[in-house]
């Protein structure tokens, strides 16, 4: 079987692609050949008639893999709670459809990165949360946070719940650290590695590109030179991956 991990993030808005599309780009530097998956995408743009998936497509480049319908099998219109986007759509979300497009995926690559929506308790659909989801597929979870005031708490809160739910907590990334930090974002990486349970896997800088792949590619390179990234990257499970 693939090994993978799962990105939740503590909010919406909080940069799980960002941090999802840099660690596939990371390992494809170092030669491993990394699967990527967004089993439900909600605000899907319209494209010459059939909707695309914006974060989808940027995994997909910075893996170096094909956008299919294995990598993102849901795609919704309104920017809303899966469920609730589906609802709109008439479409129903199924944990087996996602499971079989997670299979095929993991049987091509070696490891393999799946992108959640919203947070922890997001619902998919009726009686179908983002947890049942990570049961099922079986993965490790990594938290993405933000840095500014009221992080702790939702950090905390986020990695609890997994814990309680019996889910695995790699650890969590506190993603788009500014470079001039008021006092609760100074504090807020150091109590979330005091507190959550789970280690800090890394801090990472605030990035003012507005193209995201030139935002991946540099947050990549950043990352590929820093003297922690081998043992980064064991924590996450790719433990060939340290040239």
């Amino acid at each position: 079987m693939s090994r993978g991990i799962f990105i939740t993030g503590t909010d919406t808005g909080v940069g799980k692609t960002i941090v999802a599309a840099t660690l596939a780009r990371l390992l494809r530097m170092r030669g491993v050949d990394v699967g990527v998956m967004k089993p439900a995408t909600s605000g899907c743009r319209e494209e010459q008639g059939r909707l695309v998936s914006d974060d989808a497509l940027l995994l997909c480049r910075a893996a170096a893999c094909e956008c299919d319908g294995d990598v993102a099998p849901y795609l919704l219109r309104e920017p809303l709670a899966p469920s609730e986007a589906a609802r709109i759509d008439g479409v129903r979300i199924e944990a087996d459809r996602i499971r079989a497009c997670y299979d095929r995926i993991a049987a091509r690559h070696d490891f393999v990165i799946v992108e959640g929506a919203g947070g922890l308790m997001v619902p998919l659909a009726d009686q179908l949360l983002a947890t049942d989801l990570i049961k099922l597929l079986g993965l490790p979870l990594v938290v993405v946070a933000r840095p500014n005031l009221g992080t702790v708490n939702h950090t905390l809160l986020t990695c609890f719940s997994a814990h309680k739910l019996g889910l695995t907590v790699v650890g969590v990334f506190v993603n788009n650290f500014p470079q001039s930090p008021d006092l609760a974002e100074q504090g807020a990486p150091g109590q979330i590695q005091a507190l959550c349970g789970a280690p800090l896997l890394g801090v990472w800088p605030h990035r003012d590109e507005h193209d995201q792949f030139l935002a991946v590619e540099q947050l990549a390179f950043w990352l590929n030179e820093q003297p922690g990234t081998g043992d980064l990257l064991r924590k996450l499970g790719v433990g060939q991956a340290t040239a």
